[in-house]
């Protein structure tokens, strides 16, 4: 992804095109391109300043801080409860309506809760390649097609 241009370079290109220049020409001056010229001026003339904008994912809103208290009970208390279900529990219990992916950002974000990756039976890392190869050695024979 591309990064913004400089305030200062924004400053010069914006002083340039109020000194009379087109943006073409002062694009070419400043070794941009013209569009960018452009937007610099758009910005201008719509905030009234040549700033970028704020670029990214916006942050938590923090409408879920209200609902902390509840979200850490309900986990410590279920903690095999997955993210749609505990949009659920939220929406039934409060009337809030969350998505599963805005819920897991604030617990990891906000309350500090990690991912974990469930391990098998036994307790121990989940080998696929060992526990395919029982279910293959434990599965009865398939007939013979005709």
């Amino acid at each position: 992804m591309g990064k913004s241009l400089s305030l200062d370079l924004r400053n010069r290109v914006m002083s340039c095109i109020d000194e009379g220049h087109s943006c073409r020409e002062a694009a070419r001056r400043f070794r941009i391109s013209a569009a960018s010229a452009v937007r610099i001026r758009q910005r201008r003339w719509k905030t009234g300043s040549v700033a970028p904008a704020k670029r990214g994912r916006p942050k938590n809103s923090g409408r879920l801080e209200v609902f902390a208290d509840f979200l850490k009970r309900t986990v410590d208390h279920h903690p095999d409860m997955t993210m749609p279900e505990l949009a659920g529990a939220l929406l039934s219990e409060h009337g809030m309506p969350a998505t599963a992916a805005e819920l897991s950002r604030f617990l990891r974000h906000r309350l500090g809760y990690t991912y974990k990756k469930i391990a098998d039976r036994n307790g121990e890392a989940a080998q696929a390649g060992a526990r395919r190869a029982i279910r293959v050695a434990e599965s009865p024979p398939a007939p013979d097609a005709p």
